[in-house]
């Protein structure tokens, strides 16, 4: 076993490539390497390193191979060319089951060997997203001008060049140094293992473990914050993001100036962060902070002063920028923007913003009023969604496109509109993801809904719809984005009536699009993503769906999904819950059993949907199932008819016992045919009380 380590220090990559790289650079040389069976791999990367750690076998020791090539009745000339290809004459194969093998014995290779053979072509075609060029004339490439290649094998340099032909790869060559810090501790060093090249970094200020570093930058924030009284702002992306652009992390304090705490909160965290990598901070009451953390690379003699007044310096003018923006945009209402949505495309066979702004508002209405608001309700929602995207023409949300809604809530406020209105315009784009929460307020939700169905509808009109991993305008995550905000509000709506709504202004002559078909499936699908993100049975769900068709009438869904997405998943919870007992899971048992008998005997004389008749029943379980069955029955119509599925269940599952003694006492297919048919049907009278809440066939388990 021997110890392999490879550092690659270039100039500082850029932060979102390191982790990918380092991964990359790990799963390369265990594919590169395998021969030598490499384990125990270690990566890492900082700022201007990536690197690997792992073990190796010192050699690969004495194997032979086997080639099988042509059949032993193939033309001599498919014979000689395999001969050729592998530079043996054919004297030297043999027949083995039918085939000219060639058997050779190759000799022992050591690891130092086949590492130098290997790592040039490896960073030839090293699979950075983005690579560049320097200097003059190699064609070798790497994210940023590549200065050191630390190759060692046991404390031993592995010796290798990255020159090929006429291309010197501008002198690359393996060694046995590396670098520091470049302003704390310049200078480079001699790598003598992984171990004393991780604690001789750390000496020379360089935190290379991503871990580390990640959780310096958390706790010296935290740790300023709560010196002030203050509280972070959480952002685990700017705090990656930090990680990748420091060596060696000191977390700063600067203060802002007071003639800037009139802007809104969202704003100066906004330009923080995109312009300068600081983060927020607040009050214990959740109001903006006058302070920022920041994060510098190196440590200070004066303690930071003077790298905390430079900082200060450039965040009032980030903030001059947006107090102009700021003022600018309140100088005309948004009401009047609406009209320069029609200078903006959504999209060139969906039309303008401005036309889009027109349909949002008017399925906002229809939302609002399927909502059961109130009149003046209903005109603040079409009031909002008319006013929801006229921000996009405002100076702050060019130059911050993240504050879309934001903005347009505070402009909307300031110009007098109705503070639900302003609300709605704020939170229309909730969820933006997956961990943002959904509107709650009655307008906005009707808002929110309106914009995604209206994208939906248009995009899968035109057929712009995803594809595999594709899925360019977001209609994924607009979905989930419906679903969300439906059950999280509980709202009893039909979506498929909501959807067809949508859709009007697509339809052809027939007075439909039939590429909303598509939107079923679709919807049924992010409904199982979800469930699946869950820990929900996807199973359950289908079995469900299986008979909304059969219960509900869908104008617009063709096959079976149920527009009351609450009522729907109300099902599916209760039938999940009786799966998870015993009883369940025998009722289960009891229904594929019966499902069985009756597909094999409805190929001879079925269906077996006729009543049974009482007359011919000969055994005293028989009449037990009919009565039951009898009893079910409208039970659990009723409990349907009142969504109250539970209750449903638990009058199905009462039939598990009596289905129990019904098939160990009674053999189905007597000898008598009318006796058999009377079964059967009988069976079938089961089926059909099942299939009233589930097709219980598509159940695992």
């Amino acid at each position: 076993m021997a110890e392999l380590l490879l550092d690659l220090f270039c100039e500082e990559i850029p932060s979102g490539m390191q982790a990918r790289a380092a991964g990359d650079l790990a799963r390369l040389l265990e594919q590169t390497l395998a021969d030598l069976k490499p384990r125990n791999i270690r990566s890492f990367y900082g700022a201007r390193h990536i690197a690997a750690s792992l073990e190796v076998d010192e050699s690969i020791p004495t194997r032979t191979i086997s080639e099988r090539g042509p059949r032993e009745n193939a033309p001599e000339k498919a014979l000689a060319g395999f001969s050729r290809k592998h530079g043996v004459s054919p004297d030297e194969l043999t027949k083995e089951n039918g085939f000219w093998v060639l058997n050779r014995t190759l000799p022992p290779v050591k690891a130092a060997e086949l590492i130098a053979e290997q790592l040039p072509d490896l960073l030839w075609k090293f699979p950075w997203p983005k690579a560049m060029r320097w200097g003059n004339g190699s064609l070798f490439t790497w994210v940023r001008p590549l200065h050191h290649i630390a190759c060692l094998l046991d404390g031993q340099t592995v010796p290798f060049s990255l020159a090929r032909q006429d291309d010197d790869a501008h002198g690359l060559k393996s060694g046995n140094v590396t670098e520091g810090h470049r302003t704390l501790s310049p200078g480079s060093f001699t790598i003598t293992s992984t171990e004393q090249w991780l604690r001789e970094l750390e000496t020379r200020h360089v935190v290379i473990n991503e871990e580390k570093r990640a959780d310096l930058i958390r706790q010296g924030v935290h740790k300023l914050a709560e010196e002030k009284g203050l509280t972070l702002v959480e952002d685990e992306g700017l705090v990656q993001e930090v990680s990748g652009l420091v060596e060696y992390p000191v977390p700063l304090l600067g203060r802002i100036d007071d003639a800037f705490m009139d802007l809104p909160p969202e704003v100066m965290q906004v330009s923080m962060r995109v312009n300068q990598r600081y983060f927020a901070l607040r009050t214990k009451d959740g109001k903006a902070a006058p302070y920022f953390a920041f994060v510098a690379n190196q440590t200070f003699s004066d303690g930071g002063t003077l790298c905390i007044a430079g900082n200060e310096r450039v965040l009032r003018a980030r903030f001059a920028d947006a107090r102009h923006f700021w003022d600018l945009d309140r100088k005309t209402k948004l009401a009047n923007r609406v009209d320069a949505l029609k200078l903006v495309t959504f999209h060139a066979k969906l039309g303008t913003q401005e036309e889009r702004a027109r349909r949002i508002s008017t399925l906002a209405g229809i939302i609002a009023r399927a909502m059961g608001l109130d009149d003046a309700q209903v005109k603040h929602a079409e009031r909002a969604g008319l006013l929801a995207k006229a921000d996009l023409t405002t100076g702050m949300v060019g130059e911050f496109p993240e504050l879309q809604g934001v903005m347009g809530g505070y402009y909307a406020a300031h110009d007098g509109e109705a503070p639900e209105v302003a609300q709605a315009v704020a939170e229309h784009y909730m969820p933006r993801g997956l961990q943002d929460g959904t509107a709650s307020a009655p307008v906005s939700v009707a808002v929110a809904l309106a914009d995604r169905l209206d994208m939906l509808a248009g995009f899968f009109a035109i057929g712009e719809t995803p594809s595999g991993s594709g899925d360019p305008y977001g209609l994924r995550r607009a979905a989930l984005g419906v679903i969300r905000t439906i059950r999280d509000n509980g709202l009893r709506l039909d979506l498929g009536n909501l959807l067809s709504r949508a859709a009007e202004t697509y339809a052809g002559k027939d007075g439909r699009n039939s590429a909303l078909d598509e939107l079923e499936p679709f919807f049924t699908d992010r409904l199982r993503v979800q469930l699946r993100n869950e820990g929900r049975r996807h199973d359950v769900l289908d079995a469900t769906l299986a008979v909304t068709q059969v219960q509900e009438d869908r104008s617009l869904f063709t096959d079976h999904l149920d527009g009351d997405l609450v009522r729907l998943l109300s099902r599916v919870e209760a039938l999940s819950d009786m799966m998870d007992t015993e009883d369940g899971q025998n009722l289960l048992a009891a229904y594929r059993r019966a499902t069985n008998i009756l597909r094999i005997e409805e190929k001879k004389d079925g269906p077996h949907h006729q009543a049974p008749e009482a007359a011919l029943y000969v055994q005293d379980e028989e009449r037990e199932l009919d009565a039951a069955l009898n009893k079910a029955g409208p039970k659990i119509t009723a409990s349907l008819a009142d969504d109250d599925f539970t209750s449903a269940m638990q009058h199905l599952a009462a039939l598990r016992p009596i289905m129990d003694r019904f098939f160990e006492a009674v053999t189905v297919n007597a000898d008598d045919a009318d006796q058999r048919l009377n079964r059967l049907r009988l069976l079938s009278a089961f089926s059909r009380n099942g299939q009233l809440i589930a097709d219980f066939g598509r159940i695992e388990g």
